[in-house]
C-alpha cells in the first residue's frame, strides 16, 4: 500500500480553524512543530499533495494546546473544514436534495482530501447509513474524530435535519475497520417515498 497522502486543503482548514479560535492559537501550534515541519506547513498550497504524517503532526500539536480546555475541538475542526473550505471548494458535491444523494453519488468526498482508500456506504435505510473506511491508515484517533465532525456537517449541508454521527468501530482499537453510523431526521412524506422506492 502506498504511503498515505492528504490534500493541502485539509491542512489549510486546520490552520483556519485555529485562527477562528483567536488568542494566537495558530502561532502557538506552529511554534510547537519542528522547524522543518513548520516551514513545510507554511508553504503548502491548498491544491498540493502532502504526506499525511505532516497533517498528523499539526493535529497532534493542536491537540496538545486544546484538549484540556476544548475536548471536542477536533470534531469542531472537522465540521469547520466542511462548512468553510469544503462547501466553498466542493459545493456541488455537498449541496444535495437529501443525504441519500450525497452518500451515494459517484464522486467521493473522502478521496478529494486523502488517499489511498475510500469511505463507502455499507448499509443504508430511511434516515440512516453506515460508512466504512477502507484502505487508509488513520494512524491517530484524531482523524476518526475529525471525520465524525465533518460527516455531521456534510449531512446538514446535504439537507439532513438534526444529523447525528457516531464512530462505532475503530481499527485503532482492534476492529477490522473504522465505521461511522449516520442518522438524520427525514420529513414524513420523503421517508414514505424513499421506503417505497
Amino acid at each position: 500500500m502506498s504511503a498515505p497522502m492528504a490534500k493541502g486543503a485539509a491542512l489549510h482548514a486546520t490552520l483556519e480553524y485555529l485562527d477562528s479560535r483567536g488568542d494566537g492559537m495558530r502561532a502557538r501550534v506552529l511554534a510547537a512543530l519542528e522547524d522543518g515541519e513548520r516551514s513545510q506547513v507554511q508553504s503548502v498550497a491548498p491544491t498540493d499533495e502532502v504526506p499525511y504524517g505532516l497533517l498528523v503532526s499539526l493535529w497532534n500539536a493542536a491537540d496538545a494546546e486544546l484538549r484540556a480546555t476544548a475536548p471536542a475541538w477536533m470534531e469542531e475542526a472537522g465540521g469547520f473544514s466542511i462548512t468553510a473550505r469544503g462547501a466553498q471548494m466542493y459545493g456541488g458535491i455537498l449541496r444535495k436534495n437529501n443525504p441519500h444523494e450525497f452518500l451515494t453519488q459517484s464522486v467521493s468526498l473522502f478521496q478529494l482530501f486523502y488517499h489511498p482508500g475510500d469511505m463507502q456506504v455499507v448499509d443504508e435505510g430511511v434516515g440512516r447509513a453506515v460508512l466504512r473506511l477502507d484502505g487508509f491508515d488513520a494512524a491517530t484517533p484524531l482523524f476518526c474524530r475529525r471525520q465524525t465532525g465533518g460527516l455531521t456537517a456534510a449531512l446538514a449541508i446535504a439537507g439532513g435535519d438534526d444529523p447525528v454521527v457516531r464512530h462505532v468501530r475503530c481499527a485503532l482499537e482492534g476492529d477490522a475497520f473504522c465505521e461511522w453510523e449516520l442518522r438524520w431526521k427525514v420529513p414524513r412524506a420523503s421517508g414514505e417515498a424513499m421506503a417505497k422506492s
